[in-house]
């Protein structure tokens, strides 16, 4: 679903083998109801029925459910039950601007750790959802993900890599919720940074990934009032 490296749950390390691979199963499986918005934002987590429908017990569930929040998909309630965290417009642009602040700064970092060999992959993975038909999209949030991973996790800087996977699980939820197909703008812009990015050009590395968030900015102000 997000950026994040796929780690354990806190305490699979201790758990059966066949136990975390149903946890990692029902984590995998309600990530992509939320893509796919079966589950959208503020829907409470059935935990009987959703244990049910995807066939384990509910300690791997639970494990599931665990990771999720920890990851920020989910928002759990006083009483342990849990819900799809919602994100407004206003929590939706504020994160936005940090992003603004802080991604163009990271991407101009990861210059000189991104392999010429990298930088073509990801576009190869992009250009291939462009011409999915029809339009696949999970597949766009995952070309998604590869864009803004590659220097994200090359930026060098942990607080600011750990920062900006929190930042785009927000933005993220948001726009599953709330905005429509941006393949098209998403894809040329996405191709800009990815130009910068072989150039080895610092500035405009910064201003491909400044305007392809500003221009979020504007398709969700306007797609929203």
């Amino acid at each position: 679903m997000s950026l994040r490296n796929e780690k354990p749950a806190q305490g699979d390390g201790d758990a059966p083998p066949a136990t975390r691979n149903l946890a990692q199963h029902a984590y995998q499986a309600i990530s992509r109801m939320i893509r796919e918005r079966e589950l959208r934002s503020g829907d409470p987590i059935v935990e009987q029925h959703l244990a049910e429908r995807l066939g384990v017990s509910r300690t791997p569930l639970r494990e599931a459910l665990q990771r999720l929040e920890g990851e920020e998909l989910l928002k759990k309630h006083p009483g342990r039950s849990y819900e799809v965290r919602r994100v407004e417009l206003r929590e939706y642009l504020q994160s936005l601007k940090v992003r603004e602040v802080l991604e163009p700064e990271a991407a101009a970092l990861a210059i000189p750790r991104i392999g010429a060999e990298a930088i073509e992959a990801v576009r190869a993975e992009a250009r291939k959802v462009e011409l999915t038909v029809p339009y696949d999209k999970i597949e766009h949030w995952r070309a998604d993900d590869l864009v803004h991973s590659l220097f994200i996790r090359n930026c060098a800087n942990d607080v600011m890599a750990q920062t900006l996977v929190s930042l785009r699980v927000t933005t993220q939820l948001f726009e599953i919720e709330r905005l429509a197909d941006r393949l098209g703008p998403d894809s040329r812009e996405h191709e800009a940074i990815l130009d910068a990015l072989a150039a080895r050009d610092a500035k405009a590395t910064r201003k491909a990934v400044a305007t392809h968030i500003r221009s979020l900015v504007r398709f969700a102000v306007k797609a929203v009032s």
